[in-house]
């Protein structure tokens, strides 16, 4: 997979995505995506996940949330955002959300503000180790595409605080390899969520929705 690819030349070069600061030589790649009908421009780069295209797991995350949620609005966190394919994506299909943004990495945070401005839309772009920066704010919906080389410990950190910062009847988003615990992912959301679905798959891809409902 080219997402396979992409995370080894990182780890080769001794960085990974996920670094504050990558090392890398600045190298940009457009792409292009389309959502809806929606023709969506972005600018890429090394030292950033997933150079030159949206990535077969955040494509597929996007489609399954905006059919789950037709009418997709109010606060919506793009958790790991990167150059911004799904925060971006999401704000063009549906324009009554309000649409936050965030990632470690400070390219990526470059680049999604770009991009942003580049599509016409209006988001609130942060630095943010998981939460760090977000404080006692809520969400109506958290997305991510989690970063799972950094280990299963790291990932189960950041659903479990996707809960404390959802609304009563808020929803998370999670996409994930089944190969790289597919299964385990569900089993831990359900110690926290009383409401866990697995309700997109394709390409060895699961999308979990997991509902805060009190």
């Amino acid at each position: 997979m080219k997402e396979h690819m992409n995370q080894t030349k990182e780890s080769s070069a001794g960085q990974m995505y996920f670094a504050r600061e990558p090392l890398s030589a600045s190298k940009r790649v457009a792409c292009e995506y389309q959502a809806e009908g929606q023709r969506i421009r972005f600018q890429t780069d090394a030292g950033v996940f997933s150079v030159g295209e949206v990535d077969a797991g955040s494509d597929l995350l996007i489609r399954a949330v905006l059919e789950d949620q037709g009418e997709l609005r109010g606060d919506v966190l793009d958790l790991g955002c990167g150059w911004g394919a799904v925060g971006i994506s999401l704000g063009k299909c549906r324009k009554d959300c309000r649409i936050t943004m965030v990632d470690v990495n400070l390219r990526a945070l470059e680049l999604a503000k770009e991009n942003a401005i580049a599509n016409g839309i209006q988001a609130e772009i942060l630095e943010s180790d998981g939460f760090s920066g977000m404080q006692e704010r809520l969400f109506d919906a958290v997305i991510t595409n989690p970063p799972i080389r950094t280990g299963k410990e790291k990932v189960y950190e950041l659903l479990d605080a996707s809960f404390e910062h959802l609304r009563v009847g808020g929803r998370l988003y999670v996409v994930i390899r089944k190969q790289q615990g597919g299964d385990s992912c569900i089993r831990h959301l359900k110690e926290k969520f009383s409401d866990v679905e697995k309700i997109e798959r394709s390409g060895g891809y699961w999308v979990i929705r997991a509902v805060r409902d009190a």
